[in-house]
């Protein structure tokens, strides 16, 4: 499937570009390839970028790194969200960990395995579109956390409760799982965790077990030595090996097969890794932060899962609630990102109307608050009018009805009541408070209450 991203590759070593260009283009709608560096504040300046593979050495012999070091720091002082990816030979790879500590969010390892390249662009690829929707317009009355360009909005109890708990593990080495659904903002919450801890000024190197080939977990985790197998031309360290003095975020974490459970969990007791085809134990020194969304206390009833590795991995358990449980959070949000893309799309101020917000909430939600930011996104977008109204929402059926694991929560329920009776009565106070047998003045203060 092919994203509408657009992907720069600066290499002077014009097979490099092409072998690049071939391997991603079927999967981005442009790649562009560059030998000159110093064309970069053009290509920054006339196209809006989304990854960037940036090669670590220009200069005929020179190996120190400096060039790609000088302009890596160039390209975030033009554009600060800019998500760059490293290029570096074998025995440049400290030089490569010394750029990510500058701003680079990932690097690679010439010659590369194609697979691992196509996983790695995407996996920035999806940062750097999440970091650029969800980066402008502070709301000063809002409880809003800043983390690495991202934000976590709300001022829900379900949420303040979430960072209460951060407030509390962040500053201990503590390993974590984080629990949630698809799109509640597990890995945000991963970086707050770094960027409160001891290590915040270290490296937080997150690996998707959902992104990475079985076949090249092993080697991925743990490194591999020279003649490991088929392909392995050099000694490459693994990302727990690479994380040491810093944070290391596992995300997918139910996706290790059993063998590498056995292998993780060794790794978490004994505070040392062994590289794929070697027999020399390497120390290491990581805080780890797990996430899934996946109960793994099912897996391990099916024989899936280790019970003994999850007592490692979840020393503190943190549970991000969905949104369907956090629907106080739902009018902060709604105007959060209407006036983001109102903004992004230059469609002036827009607002949302009190009915189309009675509707959002009799959703239920199925992809969190990433299906809301997309769905409010869309409606900016189609919109000619300066005020949102229910018409103006397209909500999938999947989700249409509100609590399929109801809440037990009185608010919540008198919240959801009142919602559908609104709803019914298309805003009617008068038939409202008859059909809830309540007074007039009793149901404003109610709907005031509950922002609806």
């Amino acid at each position: 499937q092919t994203s509408r991203g657009i992907v720069l590759v600066i290499d002077d070593d014009v097979d490099i570009c092409r072998t690049a260009k071939i391997v991603l283009k079927p999967h981005f709608s442009e790649i562009l390839t560059e030998g000159n560096p110093e064309k970069i504040p053009f290509l920054l300046n006339h196209h809006k970028l989304d990854v960037i593979l940036l090669d670590m050495n220009f200069s005929p012999g020179d190996t120190t790194g400096r060039e790609g070091i000088y302009w890596l720091k160039k390209i975030i002082e033009t554009e600060a969200d800019s998500k760059v990816i490293m290029m570096t030979a074998y025995g440049q790879i400290n030089l490569a960990v010394d750029a990510m500590k500058e701003g680079a969010v990932d690097f690679v390892v010439k010659p590369w395995e194609n697979e691992k390249l196509r996983a790695t662009v995407n996996s920035i690829f999806k940062l750097s579109k999440s970091v650029r929707e969800l980066r402008e317009l502070k709301h000063k009355h809002y409880h809003i956390n800043q983390i690495n360009g991202d934000e976590i909005i709300g001022k829900s109890k379900v949420l303040k409760e979430v960072f209460k708990t951060i407030n509390k593990v962040a500053p201990t080495d503590a390993n974590i799982l984080i629990m949630g659904e698809n799109g509640t903002g597990k890995e945000m919450v991963a970086h707050q965790i770094h960027r409160q801890s001891e290590r915040h000024e270290q490296i937080f190197m997150k690996v998707d077990l959902g992104a990475i080939p079985e076949s090249l977990f092993e080697s991925e985790l743990f490194g591999h030595i020279k003649g490991a197998f088929t392909d392995a031309k050099e000694d490459r360290p693994g990302r727990l090996e690479l994380a040491t003095r810093g944070t290391l975020f596992l995300d997918e974490i139910t996706n290790l097969s059993f063998h590498l459970q056995s292998k993780l969990l060794s790794v978490l007791q004994n505070r040392e890794i062994t590289r794929v085809g070697s027999s020399q134990a390497i120390p290491i020194d990581i805080r780890l932060i797990s996430a899934t969304n996946v109960d793994p206390n099912k897996l391990i009833k099916e024989h899936l899962f280790r019970e003994d590795l999850l007592f490692r991995l979840n020393t503190v358990e943190i549970l991000v609630p969905p949104l369907r449980d956090r629907l106080d959070d739902l009018t902060v949000l709604c105007d959060y990102f209407i006036m983001k893309y109102a903004a992004k799309y230059r469609k002036g101020q827009i607002d949302i109307s009190k009915e189309a917000i009675i509707y959002l909430s009799g959703y239920n939600w199925p992809g969190n608050i990433r299906e809301l930011m997309h769905t409010i996104e869309r409606s900016v977008i189609m919109t000619d009018k300066n005020i949102l109204e229910k018409s103006d929402f397209i909500l999938s059926s999947r989700g249409s009805t509100l609590h399929s694991t109801p809440s037990l929560n009185l608010d919540d329920r008198e919240k959801q009541v009142i919602a559908e009776a609104l709803q019914k009565h298309n805003g009617n106070i008068s038939k409202t408070a008859k059909e809830l047998g309540l007074g007039r003045t009793t149901l404003y203060r109610k709907i005031q209450k509950y922002g609806l």
